[in-house]
């Protein structure tokens, strides 16, 4: 398993050779693809070969693609994540409602803990006493929508009573940048696990490529926001695109200290194994701290 993130930002040329990506611009530079487990083309002006595409998705290594404004924009999976896919999607497929509904109802108050213990933790005890009480109440389902309740008083809180997901300004595209970043790293271990990523829990939109990836991410999403929170009154560019994608080699608790990229693929794992015992197997979510 790699551990750097590699983003690339200046116009150069990318090629693979004796299992080394090879960087040429102005000089010629060489990292070993064992080493990568993330590779951002940050700048539009980046030429690649299709044999070096295709090397990097055979070591999975996620590659992200951004737009002009150096946005995530898109990203390359393979199809054959795993050895024993068809084996992997059979039991995806098999996994009971029963326990697809109570794993994706675990994760969403667990998201909600998470917000509570970031607003404890930044003193504003009495809002996260709310959220913790919505997180008790969390059903099958979340039928009563704690979730969306609980994200109005959480973001409210951190950002302002006149803050709303829906502006256009720094700090919605700065949580957007950081939720993609995520989402990517999710996405590539779930595809590394042989499953699909279409199929989710409690997202299930035919539009959304990523629904299982989207409910996975939940209980990580506090990651980014306490990075936003911390940064609010900068300006959200290069440097903080760069801040956010690095909170992936961020040292967490999960179980054991790892860096963040580490903990979500034991996690993914973890979450895969309890659905695929039915629920036999414990299901060990983030806890923020």
């Amino acid at each position: 398993m790699g551990w750097r993130c590699v983003v690339v930002d200046t116009p150069c040329k990318l090629s693979v050779g004796n299992n080394y990506l090879i960087v040429r611009n102005d000089e010629v530079r060489k990292i070993h693809l064992s080493e990568i487990y993330c590779l951002m083309l940050a700048c539009p002006a980046v030429n690649i070969t299709g044999i070096a595409l295709c090397e990097l998705t055979r070591n999975k290594i996620k590659v992200i693609f951004c737009d002009e404004k150096r946005d995530p924009y898109g990203e390359i999976t393979g199809y054959y994540g795993s050895h024993n896919c068809a084996k992997q999607l059979r039991k995806q497929i098999g996994w009971s409602a029963a326990v697809t509904a109570f794993v994706g109802t675990e994760i969403i108050a667990q998201k909600i803990r998470n917000q509570a213990a970031m607003l404890h933790k930044y003193s504003f005890d009495e809002r996260a006493a709310m959220l913790d009480g919505y997180a008790a109440e969390v059903v099958y389902g979340d039928t009563a929508n704690r979730e969306g309740h609980a994200a109005k008083v959480y973001f409210n809180t951190l950002f302002g009573m006149g803050f709303t997901r829906e502006r256009d300004c720094d700090i919605n595209s700065a949580l957007n940048y950081g939720y993609s970043v995520l989402l990517s790293c999710i996405n590539r271990e779930v595809v590394a696990c042989g499953r699909l990523t279409q199929l989710g829990l409690t997202h299930r939109n035919e539009f959304n490529k990523f629904n299982l990836s989207c409910d996975l991410i939940e209980p990580f999403r506090v990651l980014v926001d306490e990075y936003v929170f911390l940064n609010r009154d900068r300006s959200f560019g290069k440097e903080r695109k760069f801040e956010l994608v690095g909170l992936l080699n961020k040292r967490v608790m999960y179980g054991k200290e790892f860096c963040l990229n580490d903990a979500i693929g034991s996690y993914v794992r973890n979450v895969f194994d309890c659905l695929d015992s039915d629920g036999q197997n414990g299901l060990s979510l983030y806890r923020f701290a």
